[in-house]
């Protein structure tokens, strides 16, 4: 057995996740100048680390080029459309970048396990997935992929800690806790999935996860050195001075409703 390794410490974290934002607005903004178009799938057992690794990554990100997807239960009518339909459409135009927290990857994994699919919707997505990656990839789409793991005990000491934590509860639902007693179902899952669509052109890439700091910073390292951005230079922006007054005069505060001060009165 690999030996643990110890927790990334907090500073040198902190140092390193920030000096990769910024490389990552660098990237924004040459995808933004060049059109190009990104696609980030984050996939992975619950309480992985996923939505914490997508908060990161889109942190200081413009909202009108990166952007966060991640969708709810299909309705009774998408369930009748072409099973990738209904993540076409999310897909990004040029100059932008979709992070999918959760994708087409639903159906090797959950609706596998819990019985959301039959056998033949799967094998179906298995046979099918490839082709259609290769249609993005083909049409100049770059698509990364990215699996966290996490090992059993720290999934549970995860699960144990959201639950005690009213800030982060909605983060777990009955489906949710459920995995802990069909860890060996993901775990085939998880390896079928793998089998069937890790290929040559769009490959899967594992973070290991049990310590979210390192994996964070692992993952966004390695999503920098996969895309190959420059630096786009912009032009200076001078700030103009301000004219003077042609003799405008606010009205009275009265007149106008506030938020009451909530701050003042905070000891």
């Amino acid at each position: 057995m690999a030996k643990k390794k110890k927790r990334l410490p907090k500073e040198l974290y902190e140092a390193e996740l920030l000096r990769l934002q910024a490389e990552l607005v660098t990237m924004q903004e040459w995808v933004r100048s060049t059109g190009s178009r990104l696609v980030v799938i984050f996939e992975g057992r619950d309480a992985a680390g996923k939505g914490s690794a997508i908060k990161r990554v889109a942190e200081y990100l413009n909202p009108r080029v990166a952007r966060i997807v991640a969708l709810p239960a299909p309705t009774e009518r998408e369930r009748t459309q072409w099973y990738f339909q209904r993540y076409a459409q999310h897909l990004p135009a040029a100059g932008e970048i979709v992070l999918f927290d959760r994708s087409w990857y639903n159906r090797a994994g959950v609706e596998r396990v819990m019985g959301f699919c039959t056998d033949d919707e799967y094998q179906r997505f298995l046979r099918q997935c490839p082709i259609f990656e290769q249609m993005l990839i083909e049409d100049g789409v770059m698509l990364r992929k990215y699996w966290f793991s996490v090992s059993d005990t720290e999934q549970e000491k995860r699960f144990r800690s959201r639950l005690g934590d009213p800030m982060r509860r909605w983060k777990l639902s009955p489906m949710d806790l459920e995995s802990i007693t069909r860890w060996e179902d993901y775990s085939r899952a998880k390896d079928a999935m793998m089998a069937g669509t890790d290929r040559p052109e769009s490959p899967w890439f594992d973070v290991d996860s049990d310590d979210k700091r390192r994996a964070r910073i692992n993952m966004i390292a390695h999503l920098l050195s996969t895309v190959p951005y420059t630096v786009v230079e912009h032009p200076e922006l001078p700030l103009p001075e301000r004219p003077p007054s042609t003799g405008y005069q606010r009205p009275p505060r009265e007149h106008t409703t506030y938020v009451p001060d909530h701050a003042a009165g905070l000891p």
